[in-house]
Parts: structure tokens; sequence; C-alpha cells
């Protein structure tokens, strides 16, 4: 049976540092005990509850006491094997996520550099589906292992199985159903720096890489946590969780009627045809960079960061939250929806 606690305070779990608590917290370090934890679930009483928790990095708890939760402490990280353009490595799905990164750049195998510093555990970057700085976690993962909550089977997803979109997975659509256990990784062996996102190309530039004189993994994922801990607070110090909404998609015509009424809104053109657009900027627009509600607010260096600064709850952050989309919704006409998972 997985170490068991009873009446757990979950405030520390969470990077949003939220109150809340579980009747019984078992902390599962196995496949085994991930199996032995369903059994658990199996006794509680039905309509109880639960919850699947990694690092706590992209959740917002409500408040409302839980029945379970599974905290997935699974460890272990080794590679399998490479061919002539690749290296698979496998990592349990309780490694820091951001151990892990550094862990493989310095075992000399590039490819996740862009997503260093990124809170949360190996197993949660799946369900996510995280990304940053021009590259999403989906683009490197070969396949995954996870354990069916409801009929008991450990079964395996390739990437195609995982159905990942712009921060989405199955995993995200169907919550409490699988418990991740081990992630694989596919990792270039003809790697290329990825620079086209323009923050880190400049970031880059000034640290005196260019074209002629390439950045080495190393050098890619040094900027990226340099350019993380100038925009984001650390947890540790003020709770959050991390971007909060996601960058709105919109048709091209939309967009094209956006600028111009406003000429400086940030656009990306996606592979569909339509137009990514900057939540941040969108928000910032609005006025709510820096500014205070309560005891929760939006983060003085980067508005996309909504912030606990001390005593707040759930329902605070939710708040704060519908009253952004709100702002931003009669301004711009544009629908902002959250990244976190709301218990």
């Amino acid at each position: 049976m997985p170490c068991a606690q009873t009446d757990a305070d979950l405030t520390a779990m969470n990077t949003f540092g939220l109150p809340a608590r579980a009747a019984h917290l078992l902390r599962v370090h196995s496949v085994e005990e991930a199996h032995e934890a369903r059994a658990f679930l199996a006794t509680r009483p039905r309509g109880a509850p639960s919850l699947i928790l990694g690092g706590g990095s992209n959740l917002v708890l409500r408040g409302e006491a839980l029945d379970t939760v599974l905290k997935v402490e699974i460890s272990g990280r080794h590679k399998l094997g490479e061919t002539e353009t690749s290296i698979l490595v496998e990592a349990g799905a309780g490694e820091n996520w951001h151990g892990f990164v550094r862990w493989t750049l310095d075992q000399g195998w590039p490819g996740l550099e862009n997503l260093s510093l990124i809170p949360g555990t190996v197993g949660a970057a799946p369900v996510q589906n995280i990304g940053a700085y021009g590259l999403e976690v989906a683009e490197r993962i070969e396949s995954l292992d996870a354990l069916d909550l409801t009929s008991g089977e450990l079964e395996r997803f390739s990437a195609a199985d995982c159905r990942f979109a712009y921060r989405d997975s199955v995993f995200k659509r169907q919550p409490g159903r699988w418990l991740i256990t081990t992630v694989r990784f596919c990792l270039p062996r003809r790697w290329q720096p990825l620079t086209r996102y323009g923050e880190l190309a400049q970031e880059l530039a000034g640290r005196g890489f260019s074209d002629s004189a390439p950045p080495s993994p190393l050098h890619v994922s040094d900027a990226v946590i340099a350019l993380r801990r100038r925009k984001l607070p650390d947890p540790a110090e003020l709770g959050s969780a991390g971007s909060f909404f996601k960058n709105p998609v919109i048709e091209a015509g939309r967009c094209a009627a956006l600028l111009a009424a406003h000429p400086a809104l940030p656009h990306h053109p996606q592979p569909d045809g339509r137009e990514k657009l900057s939540a941040g900027w969108l928000i910032e627009q609005c006025g709510w960079k820096g500014r205070r509600l309560g005891s929760t607010g939006c983060y003085i260096q980067h508005a996309l960061i909504l912030v606990n600064h001390g005593g707040a709850t759930g329902a605070d952050i939710l708040r704060l939250a519908a009253n952004i989309q709100d702002d931003v919704f009669r301004r711009f006409g544009v629908e902002l929806e959250p990244e976190p998972v709301f218990v």
C-alpha cells in the first residue's frame, strides 16, 4: 500500500499556495503502488472527490475538501536506446521536470532545452502539453504508460494516442481517469538550436551568439532560464500557476479587424490559417499588469501571470480571472480560456 496520510494539508503542494485539505493522501512511488492506490479508490464512497497530483503547478484548488489525493512520486530516468537519428530516454512520472531536462543536457542529449525551468513533473508535462519558446513537449514524446483508474489496465499511448493539442491532451480532457507512470522521449541526434521565438533570439544575440557562432544546447537552456526568471515569480516567494490563460487562436478575418483598430497587437499565423494572439498583451492593454484585487493580482513583470500575494483562496483566484476575462472580452471581443485545471 502506498504511504498514506490522513487529513493532509495541500497548501504547500500547489504552487499557488491555495488552502485545501484531503481526507487521504497516498504517495505513489511505483506502478505496483499505483495499482494499490486504485484499489483504495474503489473502497471510497461513490462520487467522492479525488485528485491525481504531480507538482501542483498547473492547478487551482477551489478549497473544498477532497476525499483522496494520489501524489505521483515515481522516480527513475535512463536511456533506452538510440538510432542513427534519435535517442530514446525514459523517465518516471514523479521526476522533477526541470531536473530531468538538465540531466538530459548533461548527458549530451539535446532537444528539451527550450522547456527549461517549467515547474512541475515529467508525468504532468504531457497532460498539459507544456510548451515554451517555440517548442511543445508533444514534439518530443515517443510514448507513455498510464494506468486506467476505471478499468485497472496499464496502457501504452503513442504520441498520436495522446491526442495532443495546444495546452491539451486526452488526459486533460478525461480528468481523474489516467495516472501517468512513465514517459519516453525521442531526442534528436542531429540537433539544431530552435531560436525562432523572437525573445529567445534576442537573448541569445545579447549573449554573443549568431548564425556564425551558434549556441550549444546548454547555452539555449541558460538563456531560457534567464528569461523565465526575469518574467516569472518564484512560487516559493509569490504563489502562481505560471501562465494562467491560453493565447487565443482566432480566424484570420477577425484578426485583421482587430489589427485595423489595434496595429500593435502581437499575432502569429497558425498552420490552419488562423492567428494566435498574445493573451498577455490583451490583458495588459486592459490595465491589469501589476494590478491587485484584494490578496490576488497580475504579476508586475508579466500580465499573464496571476499571483497570490498571501492568504488568497481558490475563489479569490477565480474571481480575479473572471474580471480579467470580462474586461478583455468587452474591449476586444476575445474570449480567454484558462490553462490551469480547476479542482
